[in-house]
Order: structure tokens, then C-alpha cells, then sequence
């Protein structure tokens, strides 16, 4: 698993991998060579060799032309990225680049690009958007993608150029979600199912429904992060399938587990005493992961999920995305008479903002017992 922020991971044999950006093709995508060494001192020390060696060597000299294209500064950009966040998020990054940015904007001159052409690649990416070309993009993934071309031309910016593109007068008008609940009897026949023939997969999403842990975080999940005697479950890792950088290789997604997304999600669960005893049964040694109760083998996210809709088969629900459990959760917190400060904390959320905007849902039966409230107030 790699260190945060750097491209350095130890592999299933006991050596540890470093890999470094040594060219670029003509279309701009990077071209990575590896390192190897026992110990990650050992691969840092020859990176950073690696890293001197090419500075130390003759580049061709871009023309002035290549480096006032937007191009070359959503590479430039990028490459800056790349030694301060995590892999998922420079794979997402370079994504967005590949598949959006560069097709419509890479080839015009950064100082050059307006406004209006600015707003009329957000609407081709609202119709047009999907690779496939089966329609337009969320607005959510266009978010993302011009929170990337506004911070490339801030980047262009702090290096001298000049750029007359107002990012002001672009807004996107987000529509309001709904995300998928359970509702009570729902809840109640899923239940009802996951403690039919218990296994280790029904035991996982038992434990999502009543914790609301993510999907990555209850794959990277050990036993040694699950205390019996205090009754408490601590998450500090998730595991991710990730594309591969090289493209020669046959293996195009790898699996990492990593720290989750943000401090904040880093987190202690205390876990109610009937759940201790649902999983007690089942406990292995510290380092077994829980989904399979060994040390070397685990359970990826899309399994998991598989599993999930199995389980919704059984049990007459209608389709639901795993991350419905999390929703549900909360839901069910928030009935349950949850504060709010709380509920974040324990979902890992970096504020009560997040917690309320996204995860707060009122249902129906909440409704009509705030509704029943207002009998009070009639003669």
C-alpha cells in the first residue's frame, strides 16, 4: 500500500515499489519507470537519484507556441499534483484531463480562452458529456471538472500568463439529489434476511447498516481494528480498485488500501452490545480481514456490492446502491433522537454541514410525528 502522497508501495512479495514520471508521449500522458528495493527508505533514496538524473539530463525545449497551450499547463499542473495527493485522486485528475479537458480546450492558447468559450464547454458537457455518447454528465462530475480548470488557470497565472476567462459569470445550478432509504420495513426484511444462514458477507452489511461505515472501509476492515472488550470499532483504512497507470501491463485496475479520504474519517464507532454479539462469533486472529476472516485474502468493494443486491433479491426491496446503507443509517439515527454533532462524528464527516446537507433524510413517519405535534396547538 502506498505512503500518502508519494508513489512509493510495498508489494504482496515484501519488496517495496517506487515509480517515476521519466517522459511523456506526444499527446501529453506520462511514461513511468519503477524501482525496487527492500525497505521504503531504500526506494525513496533511489526516487529521488532517479528524479536528479533526468533533471540532470537534456530536455528538448517546448516552443513558445506548445507552452501558451492550455495543454501543456493541465500537464504542467498535474505533474505539480502529483507528489501531494493520493493515487485515487491524481487517477481521477488525469481523467478528467484525458477524457474532457484536453479534447475541447487542450489546443487553444490559455491566454486566449473566454468566457464564452468556457460556458459552452460546460453545456457540451451537460448534453454531450458521457464518453459513450449516450447523453450529458452530472452536474456533480462537471463540478469536479471545473474545480480542475479553474485551479490550472491559477496555476498559469502564478507562473506569469495573463488569462481573460471569468470563472464568475459560470455557474452550475445543482439540482437536489434524492438518495435512495431504506424505509422501516424494508430495513426490518433485510434484517431479517442478513440473520437467515449468517455468513461473513451478511455479517458485513449488518455491520454497514448499523454503523454506517463506507463500502472501502468495511473491505479494509481487520480484526485488530475491532475491540469486543470495549466495544468498538476504529476506522483508519479503505481499500479502492484504482486504473493502472502503465498501460503495458495486462492487470489494467489494481486494489489499494490506504488511509481514508479525510482526517476526519479516521474515527472510533462505539457499536451497541447487540452487535458485539452478532460478531463475536465469528472473530479471528488481529490481522484477518472481517470479510474473510484471513490475513491474506479480502473482499473488494464490487463484490461486496454484488453481494448487497443478492441480498435485496431476497428480500422483495426494491434496487438500492450499498451506499443506501449509509443513507439509511443516518436516517434512522436522526429518528432515533441522534444530535447531529454526534451522527457527523460518527459517519466521519469534516462538519455538520456535510452531515445535514447529504445525509439527513426526513421520512415519512417522521414527518407525520412532528406533523402529530402540531395537535397540541388546536382548541
Amino acid at each position: 500500500m502506498a505512503r500518502t502522497g508519494e508513489n512509493i508501495y510495498k508489494r504482496k512479495d515484501g519488496r517495496w515499489e517506487g515509480r517515476f514520471i521519466y517522459s511523456y508521449e506526444e499527446n501529453g500522458k506520462a511514461k513511468y519507470k519503477y524501482v525496487y528495493a527492500k525497505t521504503y527508505s531504500e526506494v525513496r533514496t533511489k526516487l529521488l537519484q532517479a528524479h536528479q538524473l533526468r533533471e540532470n539530463q537534456p530536455q528538448r525545449q517546448l516552443t513558445l507556441s506548445e507552452k501558451s497551450k492550455y495543454e501543456y499547463w493541465l500537464n504542467e499542473w498535474l505533474s505539480s499534483k502529483k507528489l501531494n495527493i493520493k493515487e485515487s485522486s491524481y487517477i481521477r485528475y488525469r481523467n478528467s484531463i484525458n477524457n474532457h479537458i484536453n479534447p475541447h480546450l487542450g489546443n487553444y492558447s490559455v491566454e486566449k480562452i473566454s468566457t464564452s468559450l468556457v460556458e459552452n464547454f460546460v453545456s457540451n458537457l451537460m448534453v454531450n458529456g458521457k464518453r459513450n455518447g449516450e447523453g450529458g454528465l452530472s452536474v456533480k462530475t462537471i463540478s469536479d471538472i471545473m474545480v480542475i480548470v479553474k485551479e490550472t488557470f491559477q496555476y498559469a497565472q502564478n507562473h506569469g500568463v495573463t488569462t481573460i476567462c471569468n470563472f464568475d459569470h459560470i455557474t452550475l445550478k445543482k439540482s437536489p439529489r434524492e438518495m435512495r432509504v431504506l424505509t422501516n420495513s424494508e430495513m426490518q426484511r433485510l434484517i431479517h434476511t442478513l440473520l437467515q444462514e449468517e455468513d461473513l458477507y451478511k455479517l458485513g452489511v449488518f455491520l454497514c447498516l448499523f454503523t454506517g461505515i463506507r463500502i472501502g472501509e468495511l473491505c479494509a476492515l481487520q480484526w485488530k481494528h475491532i475491540s469486543l472488550t470495549d466495544n468498538t470499532i476504529r476506522i483508519e483504512r479503505t481499500m479502492q480498485r484504482l486504473q493502472t497507470e502503465d498501460k503495458n501491463v495486462i492487470q489494467k485496475t489494481h486494489i489499494i488500501i490506504t488511509e481514508p479520504k479525510s482526517f476526519a474519517s479516521i474515527r472510533v464507532i462505539p457499536i451497541p452490545e447487540f452487535i458485539v454479539e452478532v460478531i463475536r462469533p465469528y472473530e479471528k486472529s488481529s490481522n484477518a480481514f472481517f470479510l474473510t476472516g484471513d490475513s491474506k485474502n479480502f473482499v473488494e468493494p464490487r463484490t461486496m456490492q454484488n453481494h448487497f443486491k443478492a441480498y435485496l433479491n431476497e428480500s422483495n426491496i426494491a434496487d438500492a446502491n450499498f451506499h443506501s446503507l449509509r443513507h439509511t443509517f443516518a436516517t434512522r439515527c436522526v429518528e432515533a433522537g441522534f444530535d447531529v454533532k454526534t451522527l457527523s462524528e460518527i459517519l466521519g464527516h469534516s462538519s455538520v454541514k456535510i452531515t445535514l446537507d447529504k445525509y439527513v433524510h426526513s421520512s415519512i413517519d417522521l414527518k407525520r410525528m412532528n406533523m402529530a405535534k402540531l395537535q397540541m396547538m388546536f382548541p
